[in-house]
């Protein structure tokens, strides 16, 4: 052979240091902001300056909740409206449509919930002097008034119990209207008036041992009328209503407390308790 082929090999010394002020890089994200697009439209910064405004109403405002939902509600249209005419971006409207459904619907039921609660005219008295004091919510006093109790009454000289003989088991009443009398073998005790409890000290005395009679004999003294509760259904019923079941032992102590100051101090029969 008169000549012999090499293959060119490149051989890097030991101990060589590139030189890396000349080496050209190479952008690691091609899509990398050169220049920045144009600003969008005026509704996509509206739709956001309603997410912004529902996030910082303070949780202290009575209707935070529905503002928030309200506001991005509106949010949501907004950006499906900007989605739609002006970027032409389907991901966009759909993502939007689906929040603005979750959101109108939260909207729709908070507004439900906050809807006036018409309470019957022979009832608006006993709640603002009993229960609103207390703070029960009018939907929950509608509740308690709306299932298993009727509105009775008694005309002058019937009788709501006769002692030893009426069955303690059967309700619970609150006098709405009018006046009774309690006596004890024919002796006066004292009065009942409107918004107080009828029989307080049989339903707490009885509530472990059934099948007692009154000890009392209770009487209209004028026209009468009463909400009459079946005490097992109440009683069923405040089993699963923890805060009414305390506003109940408060108000049947209270009233039972008034009936025995009523006891020691005769002047109290003359007043509206």
């Amino acid at each position: 052979m008169n000549s012999t082929a090499m293959s060119p090999l490149t051989v890097t010394p030991l101990g060589f240091i590139p030189d890396l002020k000349n080496t050209t890089l190479v952008p690691f994200n091609e899509t990398a902001c050169e220049n920045w697009k144009e600003i969008h439209h005026l509704v996509f910064h509206v739709a956001n300056i309603c997410f912004a405004a529902g996030l910082v109403i303070p949780t202290t405002l009575n209707l935070h909740m529905i503002f928030l939902r309200g506001l991005l509600t509106i949010g949501c249209a907004l950006f499906i409206i900007w989605a739609t005419l002006y970027r032409c971006a389907l991901d966009i409207m759909i993502w939007n449509s689906v929040f603005l459904v979750v959101n109108l619907l939260h909207f729709i039921y908070l507004v439900y919930k906050r809807r006036p609660i018409k309470i019957e005219k022979e009832l608006s008295s006993l709640y603002k002097r009993m229960f609103e004091p207390l703070h029960v919510p009018p939907d929950l006093f509608q509740r308690l008034t709306g299932q298993f109790c009727n509105i009775q009454t008694l005309k002058t000289g019937q009788a709501y119990a006769a002692e030893d003989k009426t069955s303690v088991d059967d309700r619970l009443s609150i006098l709405l209207k009018g006046k009774m009398k309690v006596s004890y073998r024919g002796h006066f005790l004292h009065n009942i008036y409107p918004c107080a409890f009828i029989d307080s000290p049989e339903f707490r005395s009885t509530q472990m041992n059934r099948g007692e009679k009154f000890q009392v004999t209770i009487i209209a003294d004028d026209n009468c009328k009463f909400l009459c509760w079946s005490r097992e259904r109440l009683t069923y019923f405040l089993e699963s209503e923890p805060f009414l079941y305390e506003i109940f032992k408060y108000l049947i102590g209270k009233d039972i407390t008034n009936k025995l100051y009523s006891l020691n101090d005769p002047t109290l029969n003359d007043k509206v308790s």
